[in-house]
């Protein structure tokens, strides 16, 4: 029977990365994933939509050229071609990060890992032949896949999930998104450009419930410009299939009715992949599905570990790559400081695309804080105007006495890259006073967070 000192489970944005930490730290280690290298993420998630939205935003371009001066004729999408450059950008960094788990040599076995106790696993390999190894520690990283509806049955074919979504080389005519969360608003995005009629059916009263109300308002705003079709307050009732169409029954703030469209994408959230890995038979707790773990993400059982979307919300990639470097500082005896949630960023890849971080104005409300707001527009920076992307804004919520930042969202152009510095502040306890006083570079986007940091002190220049 082999022995190691760490083996982690799945191979995802978290196992990978703590199982690369735990090998340059000195510890033998196992990684055991049963699909692919890079799990969800890296194959069926992040990079292959941020590749396809690379495509879009391209084609976006063109169309609007003209505004800049380039004539451009002749041009056309070409499904199967945008597919395989996205499938090719994800095999890449798959490829990119099996390197790396041999280049500090990791043991990789493929196969479905099972507990045994609290330092053995049971690995069914894929030719079916069994294994067992032990372990001194044991990260659980196995991710999440999309949830299904018991009233919505996923076919593959006229019902689909991301996973279809992502391999879709034949356009249909149009197409119901059912779910308003960041999955649900890049597919919206993505294909509404791509020319399929799109409709967007949330079952809760705006666009990213879970997103400041002000930048759910504006996404809302902006997506009908682009004439996305919006249903808030909607839930989905019923379903039937016909031969070449499938006909949905909605109940909404107006009272029944019936939506007609090709495909049906469910994107109404994750459900964690705890099934079938001998939890109970080891005693790991779980709650609503998801693995119980402390602040230092360990399990009630010693030993064994839990990172990433399986050890609960919110199922971000660099949430997981964080809690595996925890994991991984505790299982060496290192001092740790806990994962503060409020200091995740929160990024969707639409456009104008969405970031944020720490708290909402309505949370602050809750809370019963005495805090202020700052927003200050894309228009009002230059680098914005020359670049012709003055849609949306920044908006601060600070702490009225202290002038620390509670929480940062912005919609807009490259709100994603802009968001980091944000994090940054709130993580260190930063004020509006300092973020001023920060020089940032002319022209740039990134000026739109020194704007708004003077215009919470009442200084802006440019508003």
């Amino acid at each position: 029977m082999e022995k190691f000192d760490l083996a982690v489970i799945g191979s995802g944005p978290g196992g990978y990365v703590a199982a690369i930490r735990a090998a340059q730290r000195g510890l033998n280690t196992l990684i055991i994933e049963k699909e692919h290298i890079g799990g969800l993420c890296l194959n069926w998630g992040c990079i292959p939509t941020k590749a396809i939205i690379r495509s879009v935003n391209i084609l976006r371009d063109i169309r609007f050229a003209d505004e800049f001066g380039i004539e451009v004729d002749g041009f056309r999408a070409d499904m199967p071609k945008i597919i395989a450059r996205s499938r090719a950008v994800a095999d890449r960094l798959t490829k990119g990060i099996a390197f790396l788990l041999k280049k500090h040599g990791i043991t990789v076995m493929e196969g479905h890992a099972r507990l045994e106790g609290n330092s053995r696993l049971d690995i069914e390999k894929n030719d079916q032949h069994h294994e067992s190894i032990e372990a001194k520690h044991i990260i659980i990283a196995t991710g999440a896949r999309s949830k299904a509806l018991p009233h919505i049955p996923i076919d593959g074919k006229s019902v689909i999930t991301s996973r279809e979504a992502l391999e879709l080389d034949k356009l249909p005519g149009s197409m119901a998104i059912m779910g308003a969360g960041a999955i649900g608003i890049e597919f919206a995005y993505i294909y509404k450009h791509l020319g399929v009629d799109v409709t967007i059916i949330e079952a809760l009263d705006s666009l990213l419930p879970n997103e400041d109300a002000d930048i759910s308002q504006e996404l809302y705003k902006q997506f009908k410009k682009q004439k996305i079709k919006a249903l808030v307050s909607t839930k989905v009732m019923k379903m039937e299939k016909g031969v070449e169409d499938i006909t949905l029954t909605l109940e909404g703030p107006k009272g029944e009715s019936e939506l007609k469209v090709d495909v049906l994408l469910s994107a109404v959230g994750v459900t964690p992949n705890t099934e079938d890995l001998g939890l109970e038979k080891a005693g790991v707790k779980t709650e609503r599905g998801s693995i119980l773990v402390n602040e230092y993400q360990e399990t009630n059982v010693k030993g064994i570990y839990a990172i990433g979307d399986v050890a609960g919300a919110p199922c971000l990639a660099h949430k997981a790559s964080k809690e595996a470097l925890i994991a991984i500082d505790h299982i060496q005896g290192k001092e740790v400081k806990a994962l503060n949630k409020d200091h995740i960023p929160g990024c969707t890849y639409c456009e104008p695309q969405i970031a944020s971080v720490g708290l909402r104005e309505q949370d602050a409300l809750e809370m019963d804080m005495d805090y202020e707001v700052s927003k200050v527009y894309y228009r009002a920076i230059g680098k914005a105007v020359a670049s012709g992307h003055i849609d949306g804004f920044m908006k601060f919520v600070v702490d009225r006495e202290t002038k620390k930042i509670l929480g940062a969202h912005c919609i807009g152009a490259e709100a994603t890259e802009l968001i980091a510095e944000l994090t940054l502040a709130l993580s260190q306890g930063m004020t509006v006073h300092e973020l001023a006083e920060t020089i940032h570079a002319h022209p740039t986007l990134s000026e739109l967070i020194m704007e708004t940091a003077e215009n919470a002190l009442g200084e802006a220049i440019h508003v």
